[in-house]
């Protein structure tokens, strides 16, 4: 058990020299929104991260090459596959995006049922190489698992996020649609891509068919036409190059490295301290409150205390959870502010399981222009005013359609002038759909610390036990169903249903551990993002979430981020911190 602050020493050249007035644990979406919003409010802020520094432009190695010109044209040697089964199974992994990926072997961790943690350990995280979907929440969303009775109660509604969304969406740029959708609110959007003819055709036809049903341009981190203060940032237009997973020169796309992180540091308010491994928080029993972190240097394995005022915790869902876990003092021996017992479970994650592909004719004189890097959405119209289906939740359906180049007949050749042919031609066209769907967060569904492995730095690896129930089962049958029906009326032709049966994890949004609510019995967090027995340590990245809604979640950490850095300073300024 580790021991409280008051014996703890510091190795480096003194408290004075290691006190900030902010500490945030972790630089990625919701890391890089704390720093800039606290070091806005003029608090000199620690950033800590356990990965290496990554800089804007000099350190996205790939981010212009050519395939040719990749050593292996873009995959990865069998050697590396057979040594990181999990990491190269990630969406949008591939030779020209590997280095913003960990490596299996360098972070274990214990699955007791099989979970697939997807990681980047960087300056930035995984805001370099994230999917970019940025649909707010509906009110529909914050209510549903209280009113049908499948979840805690949210301490929070839509109103209270609202003004928090547009705050994060000026900042870093949206393209969408103002639709009026009620499941997806409109917001402060920039002009959306366009639609190709398909997806125009689609729209259509789901229309015509489903009065209730609406596919729409969807809202992603994308500048079509910067702003000033975009421009402020350094950031320009979106090339519509589509390799955004390699960093993106231009700042097209949002990321911690492009656009938070450097304005927090023209403050002259941040410091960042990359090969930070984040031990535990430290926790003051006579102070009643947290004084700093311990942290590991992952290179010297040297340990060193910083100290703050405030802590915010953005580390990742389960990294989040695990620091929690690992903070253990003689006030909180099962973990920092977890007298509920409540840390560490209700873990969930986004349902992907689920995809149709089709074909269809008679647009064949038609083609794309530019690599668009965005996709409709078909808004959730599942179990929103009433519960309509069998199951609980409802799902984001992800809609495109494309035209390859080539003959699609493996049985023709690959080889030679024939080939080389076929790929001046445009192919038909293809169309698809794949749902986002949401799952509910169960006690049993859980993560902790384990009794006898640790890693390198001697911190107990995290045990994984999160698994699928017959909710998910039944939600993937009617995605299938319905979206194959909608595919069918649009006249699409050879429709494939099918269900990957992936392990829960590979979605990147695992959700949940440190959840928000009302009662100190059942939760963690209050309506703040504070830890409710350590005020003065906020959660705000996906560890916070009460459930999950079917929406991507990024864009609502970035708002519960800023919204509770704003209510820290405030409590800083009311000497209630």
């Amino acid at each position: 058990m580790q021991k409280d602050s008051s014996s703890v020493n510091v190795n480096a050249a003194g408290v004075a020299k290691n006190t900030y007035d902010a500490i945030v644990i972790g630089s990625g979406i919701s890391g890089g929104w704390a720093a800039k919003e606290l070091c806005e409010q003029g608090l000199k802020t620690l950033v800590l991260e356990r990965g290496r520094n990554v800089e804007h432009l000099k350190d996205y190695p790939t981010a212009t090459k050519a395939p040719w010109e990749l050593e292996h044209r873009g995959r990865m040697p069998r050697k590396f596959l057979e040594e990181n089964p999990l990491i190269s199974k990630a969406a949008g992994f591939g030779e020209e995006s590997a280095h913003f990926f960990i490596k299996d072997k360098d972070h274990p961790y214990v699955q007791e049922k099989p979970f697939d943690w997807i990681r980047g350990y960087q300056v930035g995280g995984k805001s370099l190489t994230w999917g970019r979907a940025t649909q707010r929440w509906s009110n529909f969303e914050f209510t549903a698992p209280d009113r049908f009775g499948y979840g805690l109660d949210w301490p929070i509604r839509y109103n209270d996020v609202a003004p928090w969304y547009s705050h994060v969406e000026k900042f870093i740029g949206i393209c969408g649609n103002k639709d009026g959708i009620e499941a997806m609110p409109d917001g402060e959007f920039l002009p959306p891509f366009e639609f190709n003819c398909i997806e125009s055709h689609l729209q259509k036809k789901i229309k015509e068919h489903y009065k209730d049903r609406h596919l729409v341009h969807a809202r992603w981190a994308h500048l079509t036409q910067p702003t000033e203060l975009h421009l402020k940032q350094g950031r320009g237009k979106c090339q519509a190059r589509n390799m955004c997973m390699r960093g993106c020169p231009y700042g097209g796309y949002f990321s911690s490295v492009s656009s938070t992180l450097p304005w927090a540091h023209k403050t002259g308010n941040l410091t960042v301290r990359p090969f930070s491994v984040v031990h535990s928080i430290i926790y003051d029993e006579q102070k009643g409150k947290a004084t700093g972190v311990r942290i590991i240097d992952a290179n010297t394995n040297e340990a060193t205390e910083y100290f703050a005022r405030i802590i915010f915790v953005n580390g990742s869902a389960l990294n989040s959870t695990l620091v929690l876990l690992n903070s253990k003092s003689s006030r909180f021996p099962n973990g920092l502010g977890n007298d509920s017992g409540v840390l560490g479970k209700y873990v969930a994650f986004h349902l992907y399981r689920g995809s149709v592909s089709a074909s269809i004719e008679g647009f064949e004189d038609r083609y794309t222009y530019g690599r668009n890097p965005t996709e409709p959405i078909l808004a959730n119209y599942r179990n929103l005013h009433k519960q309509d289906t069998d199951y609980f939740g409802g799902f984001t359906t992800f809609v495109g359609a494309y035209r390859p180049r080539g003959s699609e007949d493996a049985s023709e050749t690959e080889l030679g002038a024939p080939f080389k042919s076929a790929l001046s031609k445009p192919g038909g066209w293809r169309t698809y759909m794949y749902m986002q769907g949401e799952t509910i967060p169960k006690a049993s569904n859980h993560v902790r610390l384990s009794d006898t492995e640790k890693d390198q730095w001697g911190i107990p690896l995290l045990v994984t036990s999160v698994g699928y129930d017959d909710n998910d089962e039944k939600m993937i049958k009617d995605f299938l169903t319905q979206s194959s029906e909608m595919l069918a009326k649009a006249g699409c032709l050879d429709i494939s249903p099918y269900d990957t049966h992936q392990a829960p994890g590979l979605d990147i949004h695992e959700m949940g551990g440190a959840r928000m609510g009302r009662d100190p019995k059942t939760s963690i967090l209050n309506g703040w993002n504070q830890v409710h027995h350590c005020k003065n340590v906020f959660v705000t990245d996906g560890a916070c979430m009460t459930s999950t809604g079917n929406q991507s979640p990024s864009i609502l950490y970035m708002a519960l981020t800023a919204r509770a850095a704003s209510h820290a300073v405030e409590e800083l300024k009311r000497k209630n911190l």
